[in-house]
Order: structure tokens, then C-alpha cells, then sequence
């Protein structure tokens, strides 16, 4: 074994030398890790390439970490030179026993800059590292900045002769999207709770994926097998808040404005040809196809469903909090869209006979009550049929759903922890009630998620 400080300067130079041979004979290597060796055997490489495994012998990182360490910071301090392939090998090097050391992620970002290194390897330098340590922040700063590049417009253009990505932008970013979620799903099982992987899924969507409807109500359909195999992991649980608060958000916003625009070719039917009203109400149905009280009762559903199976898990509890918050957001939201609808359905015959988004619609027959149809608004509106129509629907957003629930679930439980939680659960739909009849501003569901900030306690 090397002692001295040459013998150790020559090891190193052929183990930095033997991994830079890894990835050139195999590129498509997708997870490294240590080898437990004590001590050097058989005078042979220490680094071991299986198939796409990438192993470094455990014995030689106690001289190879501090070689390669110690040299990068000399160059930096402009007291040794290195040439750019050295410093792609050296921080290469580095970064996968220690992809926590900040200064090789700079290194490698002025590479970037200058045009030396291709930002595709950066990327998958970063997806090695997360497969030994998914916690890194520094990796997921490093990658975030990366995709900041390519995502700029100088850059897009770059990328069909340096990646192997496709030719047009939007098919471009829809493969770093997909990418980045599989990266993410990797080291968020690789790492229980790992915050830092949802965190930049989440960054992914607003910068990449834009939040659109599609891609939100893809990731609740992707990720909903995760959660269902990690009942633990409040982070998870986290992220599908995010998907359907953004969900909520972008639907009533997008309708909010639909309705404006579609209230506007309302009152211009007169001037407008029947062709051209008919093409507008087709693009309306179009914009907008989600159903979100649907998707918030399906995950309501998987609450209770994974609540009845796994008992005791207080982050299956906190996730239905959030869910239930979302539904009363709902429920004050729609009457003011649906009254809208009223309105003008009440003055101009053509509300019944146009045909808008789901989402419009179903928030107009929302607040319907039996006995009222379509012929019902031809006729003159009383007092009390008005009472009627904006009268929320108790059955689809009110809480007695929620206290049968909880009666059940305290009169079959044998699980301590599940009692507490269940009762903590009970406070809170008290306090959110009482609230709501005082008209006082409920809790949102991204405060913070202890039970005593919610009316438990322990």
C-alpha cells in the first residue's frame, strides 16, 4: 500500500485515470457505490465497472478524497495550474465521493459557462452522485442551475448537436421534465423523507412543467402508487398537496377568466354569426376539462382507504386535513362563479343552450336542487327559488361526511396512536366549522401540520 507522498500522488493519478476509462468505455453507467475493502489486494484497480454499477474500493478513498480535495483548492488559490480535462477529472472525481464540496460545483459551472463542458454530463454526473448520497443539497442546486440553462433561449439551440435530445424545444423539455421526475422518484426511495428530491420535483413543475392541468393532474395519477407504498413519508404527501392546491388554484383562476371572456361573447351573440358561437363554445369546452371536486373525493378515498389499512400513521391524518381544507376552499369558490352563471342564464336564453367547460358546468349544476332543470330558468325566479339555487350542496362539501368517518373510526379502532389522531382530526373540523359560521379565516393547509397547531394535542 502507498505510504509516501509520491507513492500516493501516483495512486491517485491512476485511480482518477481509471474512472475517467470507466465512463468512457461505458457511459450509460447509472449508479456507483463503495466496495468494503479494508486493504488493497492483489495489486489491481480499485475501481470495479459491472455491467452500468460503477464501485470504488473502500480502502483507497482515505488517499484519494484529501489528493484530489487538497489539489482543486490549489487551484483555486492560483497556486497550482490544471488544465480543463484535469479539472473535469479532478471534480468528477470529487464530486462522487463528496458531492457536497461547493467549489467543484462552481468549477464546474464556469466549464459550463466557457463552452468546455457539455451541461448534459452535468446532469448525469448529478444523477450518479444522488444514487450514493439522494440527500445532497448541493447536487440539487448545482442540477437546478443546469436546467436553468438549457431552458434559456441561447441554449436550446446548442442542444442538437451536444445532447441527445430532439430536435424542437417543447419535445426538449418535455424529455428534461421526464427525466427529472424519474431522478427524483429514485432518490426520494432511496432516502426516507428526502425533502430535497420533492422540493426539486416541485421547482421542476413550476420552471419546466408550468403548472398546466395536464401535467398536474399526470403527476397525482404518477404518484399516487408511491405514496400508497410509503404511508410514512410526509413528504410525498407534501408534494400532492402542492399538485392539488396548484390544481385548485389554476382551475378557478382559469375559469374566473373563461367565464369572463365567455360572459363577454354572451352579451355579443346578437352581433356574432352562429357559426362563430358555435366554434367559441367548442374552444371553451376545450380550455378546460377537470373535475376537481371528483379528484378531491378520489383522494379523500385513498385517505380512507390507506387510514382503514394502515392504521396509526399521523401522516395519512395531516394529509386528510389538508384534502378536507381544500374542499370547504372549493365549496366558498363555486357559489360566486355559479351565481355568476345565474345571472346571466336568467337574463339571455343562450346560457342553456351553449355548451362551456366541464368545469363551468359542473359548478352551475353544482348548486342545482331537485325539481329545478334547465326549462326552470325560462320561468320567473321567486325569492325562494334563488334561496335554492345558491344554496351550497351539503352532502358533496360538508363536513358530516367527515365526523361519520371519524365515528368510525374511533367505535372499530384498537390503535392508540389511531384514536388520538382520529380525536386531533375531530378538534380540527370543529375549529375550521366554527370558523366558517363566525366568518373568520380558516387555517390553510401549508401552516404547519402539528396537531397542536390545529386544536390537538399530545
Amino acid at each position: 500500500m502507498a505510504e509516501s507522498p509520491e507513492e500516493v500522488a501516483v495512486l491517485v493519478q491512476r485511480v482518477v485515470k481509471d474512472i475517467r476509462n470507466a465512463f468512457q468505455r461505458n457511459p450509460h453507467i447509472d449508479e456507483i457505490g463503495l466496495i468494503p475493502c479494508p486493504e488493497a489486494r492483489y495489486n489491481r484497480s480499485p475501481i470495479v465497472l459491472v455491467e452500468n454499477k460503477l464501485g470504488v474500493e473502500s480502502w483507497c478513498v482515505k488517499f484519494l478524497l484529501p489528493y484530489v480535495h487538497n489539489k482543486l483548492l490549489l487551484y483555486r488559490q492560483r497556486k497550482q495550474w490544471l488544465n480543463k480535462d484535469e479539472l473535469i477529472d479532478v471534480t468528477c472525481t470529487l464530486l462522487l465521493l463528496n458531492p457536497d464540496f461547493t467549489t467543484a460545483w462552481n468549477v464546474r459551472k464556469e466549464l459550463i459557462l466557457s463552452g468546455t463542458l457539455n451541461p448534459l454530463k452535468d446532469l448525469h454526473l448529478g444523477k450518479l452522485a444522488l444514487t450514493k448520497f439522494p440527500k445532497s443539497p448541493e447536487t440539487w442546486i448545482h442540477r437546478r442551475w443546469v436546467l436553468q440553462q438549457l431552458i434559456q433561449e441561447n441554449s436550446l439551440p446548442s442542444l442538437v448537436t451536444k445532447g441527445n435530445l430532439g430536435a424542437a424545444p417543447v419535445e426538449r423539455i418535455h424529455r428534461l421534465v421526464q427525466e427529472e421526475m424519474n431522478v427524483c422518484s429514485e432518490a426520494a426511495g432511496r432516502y426516507p423523507s428526502n425533502y430535497n428530491a420533492w422540493s426539486h420535483r416541485i421547482w421542476v413543475l413550476q420552471h419546466l412543467g408550468k403548472l398546466t392541468i395536464k401535467v398536474l393532474l399526470d403527476e397525482l395519477s404518477s404518484t399516487k402508487y408511491w405514496v400508497s407504498m410509503h404511508v410514512s413519508d410526509h413528504s410525498g404527501f407534501h408534494y400532492r398537496q402542492f399538485l392539488l392546491n396548484s390544481l385548485v388554484g389554476r382551475t378557478v383562476t382559469d375559469s374566473n377568466l373563461l367565464l369572463q371572456n365567455w360572459m363577454v361573447n354572451v352579451q355579443n351573440t346578437r352581433l356574432l354569426k352562429e357559426e362563430e358561437s358555435a366554434g367559441a363554445a367548442a374552444a371553451c369546452a376545450e380550455e378546460q376539462s377537470v373535475d376537481l371536486p371528483r379528484c378531491l373525493e378520489e383522494e379523500l378515498e385513498l385517505c380512507t382507504e390507506l387510514i382503514d389499512t394502515y392504521p396509526g400513521h399521523e401522516t395519512l391524518w395531516c394529509h386528510r386535513r389538508c384534502v378536507f381544507y381544500l374542499q370547504h376552499h372549493l365549496k366558498n369558490r363555486i357559489p360566486l362563479l355559479s351565481a355568476v352563471v345565474s345571472s346571466v342564464g336568467s337574463n339571455d336564453e343562450t346560457l342553456n343552450n351553449s355548451h362551456c367547460s366541464p368545469a363551468i358546468s359542473h359548478m352551475a349544476q353544482a348548486m342545482d336542487v331537485d325539481g329545478l332543470n334547465e326549462s326552470s330558468s325560462k320561468q320567473v325566479y321567486t325569492q325562494e327559488t334563488k334561496r335554492l339555487k345558491r344554496a351550497p350542496v351539503q352532502d358533496s362539501f360538508g363536513p358530516e361526511m367527515e365526523y361519520r368517518f371519524i365515528n368510525e373510526v374511533l367505535s372499530t379502532c384498537r390503535d392508540v396512536d389511531q384514536a388520538r389522531f382520529a380525536t386531533a382530526y375531530r378538534k380540527c373540523c370543529d375549529r375550521q366549522n366554527v370558523n366558517t359560521i363566525s366568518g373568520l379565516p380558516t387555517r390553510s393547509c401549508h401552516e404547519p401540520f402539528g396537531w397542536t397547531a390545529c386544536g390537538g394535542g399530545k
